[in-house]
């Protein structure tokens, strides 16, 4: 009979059928987190549902629809005043020559030729004049004769209005000095008047006396050219029989 030294039994020589069965335990997801997935994805939905009803919406033109009706009346009224509003300065010039009116002064005289354009300044300084020293007395006997002091040069004077010409008044003033003043100042703006003969003739206009400043220009057709040309340049003038 065998006794149990005679089998060597280890825990690798078992039989398996001889070993317990172990219950096989899979751990699964608790109810808590089953429940907290589903309250989210419910969420999201909607969440998302929301958004697209709130989308469509919001897009929508709001009103009634109702069509406007017209108010009552007339629809075109004349006005009370059909000439427009009253513009200041309504009749001047470029007024009357926009409405094609003759009396508008917008003709430019292509022939014409514009003022003389004043002389520069001279930059060079002026040479001084020589001044008459003591006269010398030569060595031989003589009489001292002193140089004879310079003489003044006389004034130019305009050669005097030809009678029967025709004349270019330039203006009217209240005494003599303005109406020389004025021919000063012209005639060296216009170089073209300065050679002509000028008159300051005085006259009677009603109660008050006046003097008229003139100048030759000779025939009646240079007397209407020069008076174009001072026009041109923005000075008042008319040709006047002497």
């Amino acid at each position: 009979m065998a006794t149990a030294g005679d089998y060597d039994i280890r825990d690798e020589d078992r039989l398996p059928w001889l070993e317990t069965v172990d219950e096989d335990y899979r751990d699964s997801p608790s109810i808590v987190r089953i429940g907290l997935f589903v309250l989210i994805g419910l969420g999201l939905i909607a969440a998302a549902i929301y958004g697209i009803y709130w989308y469509q919406h919001s897009n929508l033109v709001k009103g009634t629809g109702e069509l406007i009706a017209a108010a009552e009346g007339n629809y075109k009224v004349k006005p009370d005043s059909p000439g427009g509003m009253k513009v200041e300065g309504e009749g001047d010039t470029a007024f009357a020559t926009s409405e094609g009116k003759s009396d508008g002064n917008a003709s430019i005289d292509l022939k014409a030729v514009p003022e003389a354009p004043m002389p520069k300044a001279s930059t060079t300084p002026a040479k001084p004049t020589a001044t008459a020293g003591p006269a010398m007395v030569p060595p031989s006997a003589g009489t001292l004769k002193a140089p004879a002091p310079g003489a003044m040069p006389k004034a130019v004077e305009s050669p005097p209005v030809a009678a029967g010409g025709a004349v270019v008044q330039l203006g009217s003033f209240p005494d003599d000095a303005s109406a020389n003043a004025a021919w000063t100042k012209a005639s060296k703006r216009f170089s073209y008047l300065a050679p002509l003969g000028k008159s300051v003739q005085r006259a009677k206009v009603g109660s008050k006396t006046v003097y008229r400043l003139r100048v030759n220009a000779g025939s009646a057709t240079q007397a209407n050219e020069l008076c174009a040309k001072l026009r041109i340049a923005g000075e008042a003038c008319f040709v006047a029989r002497n």
